[in-house]
């Protein structure tokens, strides 16, 4: 076969029946270049021979979407060693998105990782690490290599330590010289005169050279042979400069003026830097330990009637499990003996201790307060609440942020343009003054330059807001939604379960003449016994917290839209609107001005009657939530619109909207028809946030330019939102907004230093006013000082706390 010709295995997803087949087929078949196409239903995979001279791998990845179908994708992360810069970042990138397959790669120089989404039937993981090392660096699966990095960036720090020690000792004889070179320049007059000679010098200076800066020599290589030039390419040319023409100067004889303690302190202050900014680094991500320290070691397990302690990986699903008071709870479960009180503040940020009962569900991590009880695993390992928020926070550390696409471009062209404005400032300089200067001025230049600054800029800040989000019971799936959350305008909350708490209670209850309240309470409850309206449910709850029995029903019928007949004992009971009453001839004008005042209230209420005489009114209302008004007044502080929608009619919508102080509200509008309110708004210029259950409100949530779901913790999952509040409280909408707003802040100082330091300080070393050994001082600075700016982040609190 010829090499343009080539057969590729895609694995579809979305396929049903034949007709699915015929139109990816048909689709596709329209492509220039496809010279054969066949889908296979049973295996839902297509096999497609083309000509990669007239069509692409997008071009038909595009083909089989706009049929309405995907394409399974896997993505891994790989931990990437040997990266310096920003232009690393990019070369690694460029080289990741050219191998065949690959949809998109994202390099993140903060945690020295890539993330790479690929078509797994065209492109093996193999493939993927070649192009990482073709590029120049190294690359391992993080499966593989989890213990091993660590271990691996420890050893590293520990030899960069080293060789900075050794560096500052033969640098110190250097730095003394020049002191009293200095001091006897001004004038003044030291008990001692200390100067080297220059084959000390180089005696001195070599060993700095080449083992103290040998890793700058091996990254230039590496980075040239890859087809890139990234900061070790300027560190080496500048201080090489310095060294060997000092080298020359030695070797000749003569008496000009000698640079090897330039190169030598350069490089010892540069590798300084690097220490300070790899532990710097290292706190960036210091919510990711947190949430990895919450987790319990070991787990007590029965077996064989026999309780025994095993360490936490070995947990299998269905073990049964048995948790003393004070003790963390392993693994997530379902309690199965025994009741307690849990702790649940590391999950939802809610202090209050959570009763459990048999049937209740435990979270893995959450502490155990009082009794002690027994449960069974259901989730373990990987599939934990806990292992979950760890995973999306690493997602959205490792993800970037629009922002930073400019950052990239200028990377990517960057040591190209230092090395040219260095070659020009040595070519001017040495035609107009004099070739000393002119050689100082282009080291000054190469060593000055910082793309580091540039690459920490955003990444760094990205990993401290979303792990502060975490902390704080607010999961954020990637940068892009971090950055865009301080541009919303509006925000669209969904009222069941989002301002209320989505589980209706008895409010109220109305007897007629000799009828107690409990009593009606009572046969109320035993009608709605077999009901599964939500309704209905809340009169039972109702019944039992009053600790009242039920009686037997002997019949039941629901009559649709407008309440349940059933017979209990020689009576029967019609329990519904005025609607039903009235079509039994039940007079209810005596009770109709109440009823009016709980619905206008935003209660729904039922009337009771007993063998065709109305008896008396029973309320029911979804309560608020004791925050949603205090968050509604918060977000209306920042500037933002608020928007109630929901399926319910205008007046009971109405009654809840006044309770928590919005005046826009959308009501009775279906589920299918929110994400076309959602869309309406967005037409009309408005960036939207959705917030919603994350089920019913699921194509709402997708349509919204961010789309955030109230989770309890337990579905923290939720697919179709990019930010999930593990809370429940409308309170995180609010920290999300200022979050937000702090990440964004930080990440403009940084780029604004970054830019800023290499747009002033490159021209004032091209004109031959800063001293080399300045220069590498301020460059090995720079990056430290955005990522220490970006530390403070860590200081971030919600205003509510």
């Amino acid at each position: 076969m010829s090499d343009i010709n080539k057969n590729i295995s895609l694995q579809v997803t979305g396929m049903t029946c034949a007709s699915c087949v015929n139109r990816i087929e048909k689709n596709i078949s329209k492509l220039h270049g496809i010279l054969e196409v066949n889908v296979n239903l049973a295996n839902e995979k297509v096999n497609i021979q083309y000509n990669s001279n007239e069509t692409s791998l997008d071009e038909i990845s595009n083909a089989i979407e706009k049929s309405g179908y995907g394409i399974q994708t896997e993505t891994v992360t790989m931990p990437i060693t040997g990266m310096t810069c920003a232009a690393c970042v990019n070369r690694v990138e460029k080289g990741l998105n050219k191998v065949e397959g690959v949809i998109k790669a994202n390099v993140n120089l903060a945690n020295e990782k890539a993330k790479i989404e690929y078509l797994p039937d065209v492109t093996k993981t193999d493939q993927l690490i070649k192009a990482v090392e073709k590029a120049g660096y190294e690359a391992k699966l993080e499966e593989e290599s989890k213990t091993e990095n660590v271990e691996a960036k420890e050893r590293e720090y520990k030899t960069q330590r080293r060789k900075f020690i050794i560096g500052a000792v033969l640098s110190s004889f250097f730095l003394i010289m020049m002191l009293s070179d200095f001091a006897h320049s001004f004038g003044l007059h030291l008990p001692f005169s200390f100067h080297i000679h220059p084959w000390l010098q180089f005696l001195l200076a070599t060993p700095v050279q080449f083992y103290v800066g040998g890793h700058f020599y091996r990254d230039a290589y590496k980075a040239i042979r890859g087809g890139s030039a990234n900061m070790a390419v300027l560190v080496a040319l500048g201080t090489s400069a310095a060294y060997f023409y000092s080298l020359v100067l030695t070797v000749m004889g003569s008496n000009g003026p000698l640079y090897f303690e330039a190169s030598a302190i350069i490089i010892t202050l540069i590798v300084l830097g690097k220490l300070m900014e790899v532990r710097a680094k290292g706190q960036t991500s210091e919510a990711i330990k947190k949430l990895m320290g919450l987790q319990a070691k070991t787990a007590r397990v029965i077996r064989n009637n026999e309780e025994m302690d095993v360490p936490l990986e070995d947990v299998l699903q269905g073990d049964i499990i048995f948790v003393r008071a004070g003790e963390k709870i392993p693994v997530d479960g379902e309690v199965i003996e025994g009741s307690s009180s849990v702790d649940e503040s590391m999950l939802t940020g809610e202090s209050m201790p959570v009763s459990k009962d048999i049937g209740d569900t435990v979270i893995g991590a959450t502490i155990n307060k009082h009794g002690s009880f027994k449960f069974k695993a259901t989730k373990v390992g990987k599939e934990t609440a806990l292992a979950q928020i760890i995973k999306l926070v690493e997602e959205a550390q490792g993800s970037k942020a629009p922002i930073q696409r400019l950052a990239d471009q200028i990377s990517g062209v960057f040591v190209p343009i230092v090395i040219v404005i260095a070659t020009l400032t040595f070519a001017i300089t040495a035609f107009f003054v004099g070739f000393t200067p002119a050689l100082i001025s282009a080291v000054a230049v190469l060593v000055i330059a910082c793309p580091c600054a540039l690459g920490l800029a955003t990444p760094t800040a990205v990993m401290v807001g979303t792990g502060k989000g975490a902390e704080n019971g607010v999961l954020i799936k990637s940068a892009e939604h971090l950055e865009s959350a301080h541009r919303l305008t509006t925000i669209v909350l969904d009222k069941t379960g989002t301002i209320t708490k989505g589980e209706p209670e008895v409010t109220d209850i109305i007897s007629i003449g000799d009828m107690k309240e409990d009593e009606l309470l009572q046969l109320a409850a035993s009608a709605e016994k077999g009901s599964e309206h939500p309704l209905g449910e809340a009169i039972v709850n109702g019944a039992r917290v009053r600790g009242i029995e039920l009686e037997e029903v002997k019949q039941f019928t629901a009559i649709p839209g407008h309440g349940i007949e059933v017979n209990i004992g020689d009576r029967k009971i019609l329990i519904g609107n005025k609607k039903l009453m009235t079509e039994n001839d039940i007079k209810v004008n005596s009770i109709l001005e109440q009823m009016e005042n709980l619905e206008n209230q935003g209660k729904t209420a039922m009337l009771v009657a007993i063998n065709d005489e109305l008896k008396g009114l029973i309320a029911v209302a979804d309560t608020v939530k004791e925050t949603s008004a205090k968050a509604v007044e918060k977000l209306m502080e920042l500037g933002l619109e608020v928007i109630m929608i929901t399926g319910d009619n205008k007046r009971t919508a109405q009654a809840i909207a006044n309770q928590v102080g919005i005046t826009h509200v959308l009501a009775e509008v279906l589920p299918e028809d929110k994400s076309r309110e959602v869309e309406k708004l967005k037409n009309e210029g408005k960036i939207v946030a959705m917030v919603g259950d994350g089920i019913n409100d699921a194509p709402a949530l997708v349509a919204a330019n961010i789309g955030i779901a109230i989770g309890t913790g337990t579905d923290i999952a939720m697919e179709a939102a990019d930010v999930t509040l593990m809370k429940g409280d409308l309170m995180g909408i609010v920290d999300t907004i200022k979050l937000s707003k702090a990440t964004m802040r930080k990440i403009r100082q940084n780029l604004f230093w970054a830019f800023a330091y290499n747009v002033l300080l490159i021209p004032v070393a091209a004109f031959g006013l800063l001293n080399p050994i300045l220069a590498g001082a301020a460059m090995a600075f720079s990056s430290v000082s955005v990522v220490t700016n970006t530390l403070f982040l860590r200081r971030w609190k919600p205003n509510h706390v």
